[in-house]
């Protein structure tokens, strides 16, 4: 009989390419995950592994049985969450990664509203990046994840399914009293300002580094966080100016102004969970919870951000 464990190993070799990254991810030696993925070869009486040169590459079989393993593991746990709750309502646990400006306005809104509706049901919420988040749910870390179908690389494929929530504009955050004027905003006029970023080959900073050279500059960083709060302290201190979108701003107390940009730019926010098996009713509830209430409110400026009524906006390629 196969052990889930072991499935989940095998499943993992396909995604991350090598064993050294299972290890890592899995908290153990490489030399443990190959002895459990030598074990999952006699469990299923064929050759799942092979070497080329010092690495380890699936063979057919094993890729057929990494890419069955997915579906494999959510079927039990489907019945594992329906034998908890027997079927009646939904229980167990459903971990939901979300992307950090979505964390207070998107996931802890709809999570709050289930634990009224669902005291069964655990959710919970762990901050992932989308370059983080696609692999942790193909790896089954992750249940359902809040991401943007815009970032560069994205391994999309039809082992996913998109359900889109929203659309989010990306904003041009000024300190207070800056002398840019009114409406919105050219970035080219702001080629010589210092620009707060976040962290490397995050997608804001990668997103913000395209729109400006895409306005024909370099633009010269002087600070890089990972925390939103700390770019609009930043900001506010009239030591940088920085692009944010609307959702990371929408509910600041901080003293700063927003332009929206003169070619509009939006984001797509989109739930993604993974195809093949029948979502477990926890999971259902948890993408209604998110699409029938995607925090309206800060995806429509406030009247104090001085921005005129959005155009047509152009999602982000």
């Amino acid at each position: 009989m196969m052990n889930p464990w072991r499935l989940r190993l095998l499943s993992q070799l396909d995604t991350l390419g090598t064993v050294r990254a299972v290890a890592q991810a899995a908290h153990l030696s490489p030399s443990s995950v190959s002895q459990q993925l030598a074990v999952l070869e006699t469990e299923t009486g064929t050759e799942l592994l092979e070497r080329t040169g010092r690495r380890v590459r699936l063979t057919p079989a094993g890729l057929i049985l990494a890419q069955r393993a997915r579906a494999i593991l959510d079927h039990m746990d489907d019945v594992e969450g329906e034998l908890r709750g027997f079927g009646e309502e939904p229980s167990g646990l459903v971990r939901l990664g979300v992307f950090q400006s979505a964390v207070h306005t998107l996931a802890v809104p709809a999570v709050t509203r289930l634990a009224t509706a669902y005291p069964h049901l655990d959710v919970e919420i762990i901050e992932l990046e989308p370059h983080a988040s696609m692999p942790a749910l193909r790896m089954a870390d992750a249940d359902v994840i809040l991401t943007m179908t815009d970032v560069d690389d994205l391994p999309l494929g039809p082992d996913l399914d998109l359900i889109p929530l929203a659309e989010d504009p990306v904003l041009l955050v000024l300190p207070s009293g800056h002398p840019a004027g009114r409406g919105p905003a050219d970035l080219a006029a702001f080629a010589h300002e210092a620009w707060t970023f976040d962290m490397p080959r995050s997608y804001m900073a990668d997103l913000a580094r395209r729109l400006c050279r895409r306005a024909r500059f370099e633009p010269r960083v002087v600070g890089r966080f990972s925390n939103y709060m700390m770019a609009l302290q930043h900001v506010e201190a009239g030591l940088s100016v920085t692009l944010l979108p609307a959702l990371a701003v929408a509910h600041s107390r901080y003293d700063v102004t927003t332009r929206e940009l003169a070619t509009p730019v939006t984001r797509t926010i989109t739930a993604v969970i993974r195809r093949g098996a029948p979502a477990r009713a926890g999971v259902r509830v948890v993408l209604d919870a998110l699409r029938h209430d995607p925090a309206p409110t800060p995806l429509t400026p406030p009247a104090e951000w001085d921005t005129a009524t959005p155009p047509g906006h152009t999602s982000v390629s």
